[in-house]
């Protein structure tokens, strides 16, 4: 049986506008809630709105005595530039979850690629575009358990804006359902 991972190395990477830096920041404010520690830190060009960005999360149990990401173990990108640059400097077990619409390249080799429709759930399902980031907060959380249910729903409410509770708590559900979907087909890191 495989032993439990105590420390995960994460990087999220998109478009700025997309929240992926959000993303990072609710992960890590749910792992911190449920008695981990974390250090997360991001980057993004100077065009904010449509220009490469990227966060970075390092989760564990343990005392963390090098706060930054030096090979994840888990990679999250929703364009394909961000995949075509990070996507293969990640460890050989990586998880890397990438957005059902990008193509996957073929130097990925033996990675762990997941490809949920991130992007058509939040427009499509949810409604509401800009909630990529939250359905795949749910989906990751699913996949690696950061954190239990209540508290990551605990950590998206204290990060988004008041009155967008309900749209946001269904497209967490939804991404948690696409999670679910996709644990029985990788093997997590």
């Amino acid at each position: 049986m495989k032993e439990k991972k105590t420390r995960y190395e994460m990087r999220f990477a998109g478009s700025g506008g997309q929240g992926v830096i959000l993303c990072s920041i609710i992960l890590a404010e749910a792992a911190f809630l449920a008695g981990k520690r974390v250090a997360q830190s991001q980057s993004y060009g100077p065009e904010a709105r449509g220009g490469l960005c990227r966060a970075e999360l390092v989760v564990d149990e343990n005392e963390i005595t090098y706060p930054k990401v030096t090979q994840p173990d888990f990679l999250l990108t929703l364009t394909q530039a961000s995949l075509d640059k990070f996507g293969a400097n990640t460890s050989e077990d990586a998880l890397i979850m990438i957005d059902k619409s990008l193509l996957e390249p073929d130097d990925l080799g033996s990675y762990n690629v997941v490809s949920l429709p991130i992007l058509h759930t939040a427009a499509r399902v949810v409604g509401k575009p800009m909630t990529a980031n939250i359905v795949a907060v749910g989906a990751i959380n699913e996949l690696l358990a950061i954190a239990p249910e209540d508290t990551l729903r605990e950590a998206v409410k204290m990060h988004i804006p008041k009155g967008t509770e309900e749209v946001n708590m269904l497209a967490l559900t939804e991404g948690m359902k696409l999670g679910a979907s996709a644990k029985w087909t990788v093997t997590l890191p």
